[in-house]
């Protein structure tokens, strides 16, 4: 009987330290997601993608502007306002992913509220949808991006030589590899969120046999009692008649 009980004790414990486990994993999932959109937003509004690595004067390009660097200031030929007339199809293709990429990372974020409101097995199933998908648009902006390299914007920085896969005198700067190191984190992320769902565990109340186990104890301390009762109700009258 003491083991039985010990066994249920230690499993009791058990689930306590698994859930503030996941609680803490949860935070982190929490606090990578917020990285994970400052990556998508970073990436999406700098023109350091491609670009002369080694001369910071020489132009630069990122998904949706092209950059020259005069005496002191850059001279940006696209504006946000111009940002639907990128020329190049696998620009805009790039661009549009990009930023589906980033209005998902920031829309999970918000959703993050409904943890206050809702189960939180549905909250991390949501979001986890939503990070795979944002991982996807993301994996589809860096890889459309090498499709346009043979455009008139883009050999006026990288010279003739540039074509789709050929960076010509170009070559790749901090953004695009940090773009692609969003890819692999919203996987990842979206991974966890899964996790999170399908692994959630709650403090269950005793077990059922626990306590058919003491009902058991004390319907035999009753029936123990009632047959000592007895036994010294025949006892006493006994030891009158002697």
């Amino acid at each position: 009987m003491g083991t039985k009980i010990e066994y249920v004790d230690t499993t009791h414990l058990y689930a306590t330290k698994y859930i503030r486990n996941s609680k803490a994993i949860a935070v982190l999932w929490a606090i990578f997601t917020i990285c994970y959109a400052i990556i998508g937003i970073v990436a999406f509004v700098t023109p350091e993608w491609v670009g002369d690595p080694d001369n910071e004067s020489a132009g630069r390009l990122g998904l949706w502007q092209m950059c020259q660097r005069d005496e002191i200031f850059d001279n940006c030929k696209r504006r946000w306002e111009t940002i639907l007339t990128v020329p190049t199809f696998s620009f805009q293709l790039a661009t549009f992913f990009m930023v589906a990429a980033v209005a998902l990372a920031l829309l999970t974020i918000c959703f993050l509220v409904f943890l206050i409101f809702m189960k939180s097995t549905r909250v991390f199933h949501i979001c986890g949808w939503m990070q795979i998908i944002s991982a996807i648009c993301m994996i589809v902006a860096c890889a459309a991006f090498p499709f346009g390299w043979n455009s008139d914007d883009f050999r006026k920085i990288c010279g003739p030589d540039a074509n789709r896969f050929e960076l010509g005198l170009c070559g790749i700067r901090w953004a695009y590899p940090l773009a692609i190191i969003g890819c692999v984190d919203g996987v990842i992320l979206a991974t966890l969120a899964f996790i999170l769902a399908t692994r959630h565990v709650r403090l269950q109340p005793d077990p059922l046999y626990q306590s058919s186990l003491y009902k058991g104890e004390l319907q035999s301390i009753k029936k123990k009692g009632k047959t000592l009762t007895l036994q010294i109700h025949t006892i006493i009258p006994s030891l009158y008649a002697r």
